[in-house]
């Protein structure tokens, strides 16, 4: 187990006025960058190591000083931001797409996900003596640690520099590249393309999208390699073996897209309830111890700074302010007690032990890692087979389905977030309940952002939200799931039956190669992911993941790896947000009446330089991002 930081002495500065305003800030535009990212991509990547050395850069910018505690607590707000665009992005547009709502609810959202994050704060909180302090060898939290590494490190100015470098550097290259392609219109988004070959259509493409090169290469070569095999499972060998390539002998492209939302991504849908049942049964265990640390109070007796969380009946009478809140929302959404009785209970329990099973999960793989997603399929499918049951039908049923979703969601995604960022302040000598203090205020920032957003990218991106631009993957699959239950819509369950036996099959591999010490695994949630994503955007990860690789080729220790993509992992970083935030950006001058100039068009169509400058943009990235991202340590 990780030890933890040296003492440091009783009066270092750690919760300050500088560090609320500069942690609400970050918190914030970590929030937006995310909304975006999780949108086109499916997935968020944790803010707290960009967030860690751009505070530490701040502090000893505009202030000339600045303490590691102090740092600790800036990526702690900004983290809380990211956590929350992953919970409310999931699940909340699912209610624009079903048409309940035909703009986003900026007060309900914003509700939504203070509740939804304040919940999984509160009841993650009793069980840091089970996760994050116990001894137990799994939980190597691998985020959490190398976060901790980067604030130790960045106490020398030297170090700190290098890194604000990287930093700022990725963020030029992920803004370039979007306002290249959104704004200027002088290369393409994707390069992709389809044939049909007798009775199948074979697709292959790829996003042009330095973002996602740096997702690739946050998650690493494991991970992104089986994003990709699901990938090509679905569309390479899935979508071919339909057979159904005659029908779309014109338009092979638009056909390949056609039978992956309608039949393939369900494939996807059933593997990811077979791994969150997997997930569950594994964690078992701290789950009971969980429930006990609870029954006693949290295990509240500490008068240690170091080791003292917020005192439990503060979080008693605020889990029961959330829950009540919650219980409005849901009356509000559905007009009826009878369905708003069941729901909420059905909401406690299930973001209890959702919270339990993400906080062990981060432990084990990181926060960008965790299988949210398949938490919340399963709490969908979980609340809408019980509301169905139990006889409610409708919009009613729909409506209080995703509103359950929504808030746990939330729930896990901040509750996985709290527990990484509680290791990072175990190991750099933080105060706990001033870590929880500063996760709730930012949550409190964030929310208040997410609606705006959604709403300014559902109305400005081309297809609006749903659309090729912004697939919102799990947004799309929980309206189908809904609308399954309780509308019109007939769910392919032969496609959820194939997909839940491959789970089975997958879940049985990777405890193969788990009982063989095996440094790659055959997670099934990754491959499920890869299965609802488009392929194009499992190419660009993959080829993130490689640069990865190679960058780290030779390391012999964790430490020595955590050294060697140190530098690339900032640069992917700043590319994530700057591609990010400038879709933002671009979104609000399309507002203004600013709209893209293109000028890769022409009265015939598209100028035929276009596609010679994406291959050419293409490839100078992946070249630039691999030299620079190389230690120059």
């Amino acid at each position: 187990m990780t030890q933890p930081s040296e003492s440091l002495p009783a009066n270092t500065l750690e919760l300050t006025l500088r560090v609320v305003v500069i942690g609400v800030v970050l918190s914030v535009v970590m929030g937006a960058a995310n909304v975006y990212l999780g949108l086109k991509a499916g997935m968020t990547v944790s803010a707290s190591i960009p967030a860690a050395v751009i505070g530490m850069l701040v502090l000893r910018t505009l202030f000339k000083g600045g303490t590691i505690l102090e740092a600790n607590q800036i990526q702690t707000a900004a983290s809380a931001g990211e956590s929350l665009a992953a919970g409310i992005i999931f699940t909340m547009p699912a209610l624009v797409l079903i048409g309940v709502w035909e703009e986003f609810d900026w007060v309900l959202t914003a509700v939504i996900a203070f509740t939804g994050g304040l919940l999984g704060i509160l009841f993650m909180i009793p069980m840091r003596r089970v996760f994050v302090t116990g001894d137990n060898p799994e939980l190597t939290y691998p985020e959490g640690v190398a976060c901790a590494a980067v604030l130790k490190a960045g106490d020398s100015a030297e170090a700190g520099a290098s890194g604000a470098d990287a930093i700022v550097k990725g963020t030029l290259i992920g803004a370039g590249f979007k306002a290249l392609i959104g704004f200027l219109g002088v290369i393409r988004g994707t390069l992709e393309g389809a044939v049909v070959a007798g009775k199948s259509i074979l697709f292959m493409g790829s996003d042009v999208s330095p973002a996602l090169v740096g997702v690739g290469f946050i998650v690493r070569l494991n991970v992104a390699v089986l994003i990709f095999i699901g990938g090509a499972l679905g569309w390479l060998i899935g979508i071919p073996l339909l057979g159904e390539g005659q029908s779309y002998l014109d338009h092979p492209v638009e056909g390949a897209m056609t039978l992956w939302s309608t039949k393939i991504r369900y494939v996807g849908v059933g593997a990811m309830v077979v791994g969150g049942i997997a997930t569950i049964v594994k964690v078992r265990h701290s789950l009971v111890d969980a429930v006990r640390v609870i029954r006693k109070g949290g295990g509240d007796v500490s008068e240690d700074i170091r080791d003292k969380n917020i005192p439990t009946r503060m979080i008693l009478i605020l889990s029961l302010i959330a829950a009540l809140m919650v219980g409005g929302i849901y009356y509000h959404l559905t007009g009826s007690i009878a369905i708003t009785i069941p729901t909420t209970v059905i909401m406690i329990v299930m973001s209890l032990f959702f919270t339990a099973v993400a906080s062990y999960i981060v432990g084990l793989v990181g926060n960008s890692n965790s299988p949210v997603s398949g938490m919340t399929i399963t709490a969908v499918l979980f609340t809408g087979g019980l509301l169905y049951v139990m006889g409610f039908s409708g919009t009613q049923g729909m409506l209080a389905t995703l509103g359950v979703a929504a808030i746990v969601c939330c729930a896990a995604c901040t509750s996985g977030d709290v527990c990484n960022d509680l290791k990072t302040g175990q190991l750099v000598g933080a105060s706990p309940y001033r870590q929880q203090i500063m996760q709730i205020v930012g949550i409190a920032a964030a929310c208040l952002v997410m609606a705006p957003v959604l709403q300014l990218l559902h109305d400005q991106t081309p297809g609006g939200i749903g659309g090729p631009e912004l697939s919102a993957p799990q947004a799309t699959l929980f309206k189908s799931l809904a609308e399954g239950f309780f509308g019109d819509e007939i769910l392919p369950m032969n496609m959820i039956y194939i997909g839940a036996a491959l789970g089975v099959a997958l879940v049985l591999l990777d405890r193969w190669l788990e009982n063989r010490k095996s440094s790659f695994r055959a997670y099934v949630m990754p491959i499920a992911v890869g299965m609802y994503l488009p392929l194009a955007l499992s190419t660009p990860i993959l080829i993130g993941g490689l640069i990865s690789h190679f960058v780290a080729k030779g390391a012999k220790s964790e430490k020595e790896l955590d050294s060697k993509t140190r530098r690339g992992l900032l640069l992917a970083s700043g590319i994530i947000a700057g591609e990010a935030l400038m879709g933002v950006g671009l979104a609000l001058l399309s507002a203004g009446g600013i709209s893209s100039l293109a000028l890769g068009m022409t009265d015939a169509g598209e100028a035929g330089w276009v596609g010679p400058a994406t291959w050419v943009a293409a490839i100078g990235l992946l070249v630039y991002f691999f030299r620079e991202s190389k230690s120059r340590s």
